[in-house]
Parts: C-alpha cells; sequence; structure tokens
C-alpha cells in the first residue's frame, strides 16, 4: 500500500528558501496528483500547492504563488515543494497527500479530496 514520507523541513529567516520532498513506498506515483498542505498550531489544514499525473498541470494557493513552486520526479517517486521569499506565515507543519490521477484545478488542493494517506509532516518554521 502506498505510504508517504515528508522530509526537508527546518527554521529559516524570512525571506529564506526550502525544499520540502514528498517521498512515496509501496506504490509508484506515476497515477497519483499529490497534494501539498500545511497546518499552523491552532488553525485548519489548509491546501497549499497539487501536482497531477501524466500532464504535470500545477495549482497553487493565492498566498504562494510566485514563491512557490510545485514539480514532480516519478523516477525517485518524489514530490517537491521548493518554498522561496518565506514568510512568518508560511510557517507550520507540511504534509503531503495523494489524489488519483488530477487536481481539481488552479487553485490549491482540497483536504476532503485527497485520501487520507498523510505522512508524519514535516515542521517549516520562519521567524527572525
Amino acid at each position: 500500500q502506498l505510504q508517504l514520507v515528508e522530509s526537508g523541513g527546518g527554521s529559516v529567516q524570512p525571506g529564506g528558501s526550502l525544499r520540502l520532498s514528498c517521498t512515496a513506498s509501496g506504490e509508484t506515483l506515476d497515477f497519483y496528483a499529490i497534494g501539498w498542505f500545511r497546518q499552523a498550531p491552532g488553525k485548519e489544514r489548509e491546501g497549499v500547492s497539487c501536482i497531477s499525473a501524466g500532464d504535470d498541470t500545477t495549482g497553487y494557493a493565492e498566498s504562494v504563488k510566485g514563491r512557490f513552486t510545485i514539480s514532480r520526479d516519478n523516477a525517485k517517486n518524489t514530490v517537491y515543494l521548493q518554498m522561496n521569499n518565506l514568510k512568518p506565515e508560511d510557517t507550520g507543519v507540511y504534509y503531503c497527500a495523494p489524489k488519483w490521477y488530477y487536481c481539481s484545478g488552479s487553485g490549491p488542493p482540497s483536504v476532503k479530496e485527497v485520501l487520507e494517506i498523510w505522512g508524519q509532516g514535516t515542521l517549516v518554521t520562519v521567524s527572525s
């Protein structure tokens, strides 16, 4: 069965960059869209970005457009989230989760549309 592991989080100053990885085991990611989500303390988990299988179309939350880039490397069974110009409001635990084949559109993914296969998450802290 599919399992996902998030990695790459850390503590950075505002304006800094991180690259998160979502690596799959048990199944190939070839047929899955992958969404990135984040959850700040006391807040709901929210969609950040999504990348579809096959055509590699992407979607982003308005708050991260122009700063974050999602990509995939199927040979490595991994999806990445490159995060640039990080802001304190980007702080949270970042998770990835799968959806069959396609993201819903050009916007962020929804928690309710992905399969309930969550990894442990990776913590991103942006502060001075």
